[in-house]
Parts: structure tokens; C-alpha cells; sequence
């Protein structure tokens, strides 16, 4: 019997693991796997409800490494993790996304001749600057299966000199759990925040929030929008501590916008599934948004996910506010732009990564 270790650690992780386990428990396949929790965002108490929304079993494994600097984190993960690959033994070590736990089970694993498969590989911003970027292009130089989302993460990982036989095309599984959470939403009582229209703001990337004058001019322009159309705002931790720790929780007082606890998933898709436009500097929601067909504007100079801006809904506006102005102008003059649903965006994706994994 062949046996998989599937390792997570942060919210965006689980996102993505789910539909794969939704997949492996559906039938007797011959596999046998072990989900590791490397509590890199959450310990386990905080995330119980977050995976009670993806009906996900409970880890086999949490490691509770906790917050850190890059490096600490990392280490911390490959000490711990190390330990269980040398007492599960596995075939495969199952990884996604581009988060540190991403990148330290991947070297782990490889240093212990244990074969990695990358779910989400190719994906390239071009921006050094970001931390994802380096675990991308880190995890992928040393993976076995690489798992592509979309046409650029192929000729991406052609271009660093993958072989083909490596690269496999099996569409977006973010968007499996997309779909599987729309039907559950049909069928529970979800508390409805707003009434449109209205538009939903995220914002946590470090480039935008971590510096005064950035975040300043950035939520300036939205009490801007605010004026036109009500916005909510789900505000990160990370967000939080900033706007605190440089004064400017008053900006956005008295304004049209609500600022909001972060939000459990099924909230959350709730709220912006039903928006008229969405503003964010996250990644997956770019992808989210062009699935549902939902007008996005990205608050970056690039992407890693470059379908959503040539097929889908986003739109990379930039990071100033008169940027952001500038964009907003043009959408309320109804200049929205033509979008279609990528390639195999369709919400079986897990099943063809399954199948290719069984066939080893």
C-alpha cells in the first residue's frame, strides 16, 4: 500500500487540501495518507472551525510552530516534521501553495529520498521581494510532480528546465473547494452582512500595510470609493496592528465603510460572492473572483496567477491611491472588461491529481 503525507500550515493550505482529502477518503484506492497541521498561523484550538467548514478530519499530526521569523519558522518546521517522515515512512510528501511550511516539508522530505508533489507549482510573480516568490521557485526546483493551475505556470517551469514528464496540468483545486462551499451555502443559515450594492476590501500584504505613507494613501482612496458605493472591510491582523500603530483607525471613522472581524471562509464567501466589485492585494481571491465572475481589482504592481488578468475578472491596478482612483473611475463609467473561466477551473481537479498520483 502506498502512503502520502499531505502537509499544511496556513489558512490558503487548507483552502487547497481539502477538496485532495474530500478525493482520497472517497474510495478504497490502495493509499493510505496522514494529514500534518504545522500550525505555522494557527494552533489547533483557533483552526477547529475553520476545518469543521471543509469537513476535514482532524490532523494526525499538528506541530504547533507557531509565529516566527522566516527562518525560525522554516527550521522549526523541518526539525519537526523530519521526525514524522522517519517514522511514517512515505512514498510522497503532498505539499501546496507557497507558504513556509510549503518550502520546509519540501526539502525535508527531499533530503530523505521522499518523492514531493507540488500543488500550485509554476506560479511566478517575478517579485523577489516576496517571500512566496522565493518558496515558489525553492519548491518547485526540487519537487517530483508539479501540479500546474494555469498555461503560465507551464511555460514557466519549461523555461527553468523541468522535463515534461513532471509538469501536469490538472487546473485550479482552489476552485474545487470554491464550488464545494457555494452548494453548502445553499443549504445553511449564514448571517447576510450586507444588501447590494457594495464592495469588499482586502488587505494584509506586507508591501501595502507594513509602511505608513502606503497604507495611509491606500485606505484614503478608499473612503474615496466609500463615498459611492459601501464597502466592507475584513480587516487582517496584521492590518489591524498597523493601523493602530500608526494612528489612522481615525480615517476611517464616520466613512461608508465597515470594518469588519476577519471572516470565517463560508462568511466570507457569502459577502463577496455577491459584491459588485472586489479590492485586494491577496492572491487566491484573484482567482476566486474570475471563477465566479465577480469584477476584481488587484492592489499589486504584478501577479503570480497572470489567467485572472488575461482571461479573468482582475484588473492590477497598482498601489497608489490615484491609481486606485484612476480604476475605480473607469468601472463606475461601466468599463469592465470581458472574462471567461480558465481552463479546468470546473472542480476536478483533485480527482485528476489523485488519479496521477496512483499511477506513481
Amino acid at each position: 500500500m502506498r502512503k502520502f503525507l499531505i502537509a499544511a500550515g496556513a489558512r490558503p493550505n487548507f483552502i487547497k487540501i481539502a477538496p485532495l482529502i474530500h478525493e482520497l477518503r472517497r474510495d478504497d484506492n490502495g493509499v493510505a495518507w496522514k494529514l500534518i497541521h504545522t500550525g505555522q498561523h494557527y494552533d489547533y484550538e483557533m483552526s477547529e472551525a475553520f476545518f469543521d467548514e471543509f469537513d476535514l478530519p482532524k490532523p494526525d499530526y499538528f506541530l504547533n510552530v507557531g509565529p516566527g521569523s522566516h527562518a525560525e519558522q522554516t527550521a522549526r518546521i523541518m526539525i519537526e516534521f523530519e521526525k514524522i517522515c522517519l517514522e511514517e515512512r512515505p512514498d510522497v510528501v503532498i505539499v501546496v501553495g507557497d507558504v513556509n511550511s510549503t518550502l520546509a516539508c519540501s526539502l525535508t522530505a527531499k533530503k530523505l529520498n521522499i518523492k514531493v508533489a507540488h500543488i500550485e507549482a509554476g506560479l511566478r510573480s517575478g517579485d523577489m521581494a516576496m517571500a512566496e516568490e522565493i518558496n515558489r521557485i525553492a519548491t518547485d526546483s526540487i519537487s517530483d510532480y508539479l501540479f500546474v493551475t494555469e498555461k503560465s505556470g507551464i511555460a514557466n517551469l519549461r523555461r527553468e528546465g523541468k522535463r515534461e514528464e513532471q509538469i501536469i496540468f490538472t487546473g485550479n483545486i482552489m476552485i474545487d473547494t470554491l464550488y464545494y462551499c457555494l452548494k453548502k451555502l445553499e443549504t445553511l443559515s449564514v448571517e447576510k452582512i450586507a444588501d447590494p450594492p457594495y464592495a469588499v476590501l482586502t488587505l494584509h500584504r506586507p508591501s501595502n500595510v507594513d509602511n505608513k505613507f502606503k497604507l495611509e494613501d491606500i485606505l484614503r482612496a478608499m473612503v474615496e470609493i466609500s463615498r459611492d458605493i459601501p464597502l466592507y472591510f475584513p480587516v487582517h491582523p496584521r492590518t489591524k496592528g498597523n493601523m493602530e500603530k500608526f494612528h489612522l483607525n481615525n480615517l476611517l471613522e464616520n466613512t461608508n465603510i465597515s470594518v469588519l472581524p476577519p471572516l470565517p471562509y463560508l462568511a466570507f464567501l457569502s459577502l463577496w460572492k455577491d459584491a459588485a466589485l472586489v479590492l485586494t492585494d491577496s492572491g487566491g481571491i484573484q482567482e476566486e473572483t474570475t471563477a465566479l465572475g465577480v469584477a476584481c481589482f488587484t492592489i499589486r504592481d504584478n501577479t503570480e496567477r497572470p489567467i485572472t488578468v488575461e482571461e479573468g475578472t482582475n484588473l492590477l491596478i497598482g498601489t497608489t491611491g490615484g491609481k486606485i482612483l484612476r480604476a475605480y473611475d473607469d468601472f463606475k463609467r461601466g468599463l469592465q472588461k470581458a472574462s471567461r473561466i480558465p481552463d479546468l477551473w470546473d472542480g476536478r481537479t483533485a480527482k485528476r491529481i489523485v488519479d496521477r498520483l496512483l499511477v506513481g
